[in-house]
């Protein structure tokens, strides 16, 4: 799907405004259609879980599009409960995300900072697996994931996250491939939301090619 151009985006959202300034259920009609077409495509994959599909989703080529990335930032905002402190991921598929939502609450007056969650320690300096501003302890932190297979991801930045001292109840996906994610943050206590489904997807992109 990379030869997607931009100009295929629905002409209605063609500038930065629109996406800023328009109602929440017609930015998530647009992300929806960003998804299908720049980051769904149809064959034979092997996933980062080792699972054979028959489909991908890179999320990335949404994430980083400029008016992708705005209406990320305002959906996942609206999601987080007023308490949330901070937003997290792990690096790398969560990183664009909670840059999108930290920059957003900031014009919001929410103010949340993000964190990226390092795979393995920094290899110098301070050594830490967390980037980002440092929190006060019990500082509640939602995690932040593109797309969620089994949930493995989000759950390494769950678990680093609380031994830092951070409480994390929470993660938030932008696409749910419902193929056991949502059982295990179910098994680890924890709540669970995507902006789509993958039948969401599915659904939408055949619609867009007929």
């Amino acid at each position: 799907m990379g030869n997607v151009t931009i100009d295929k985006i629905p002409s209605q959202f063609n500038s930065e405004v629109a996406v800023a300034e328009t109602d929440l259920p017609s930015v998530r009609q647009y992300l929806l259609d960003l998804f299908c077409q720049l980051a769904y495509t149809e064959g034979d994959f092997v996933l980062s879980s080792g699972q054979r599909s028959s489909y991908y989703i890179n999320g990335k080529q949404v994430t980083l599009h400029p008016q992708g990335a705005l209406a990320t930032g305002r959906l996942i905002l609206s999601m987080l409960p007023l308490d949330t402190q901070a937003v997290a991921g792990l690096t790398l598929g969560a990183d664009p995300i909670v840059t999108a939502v930290s920059v957003v609450s900031a014009y919001e007056d929410r103010s949340l900072p993000a964190l990226i969650i390092r795979k393995e320690a920094k290899g110098h300096g301070t050594r830490a697996y967390i980037e980002g501003p440092v929190l006060p302890a019990g500082a509640k932190v939602v995690v932040l994931e593109d797309v969620v297979t089994t949930g493995q991801s989000a759950m390494k930045a769950v678990e680093r996250l609380a031994q830092a001292g951070y409480e994390v109840e929470q993660v938030i996906a932008l696409v749910d491939r419902e193929q056991g994610g949502a059982e295990l943050y179910r098994e680890a206590a924890l709540k669970f939301q995507a902006v789509f489904s993958i039948r969401d997807i599915q659904q939408r992109h055949h619609q867009l090619k007929t």
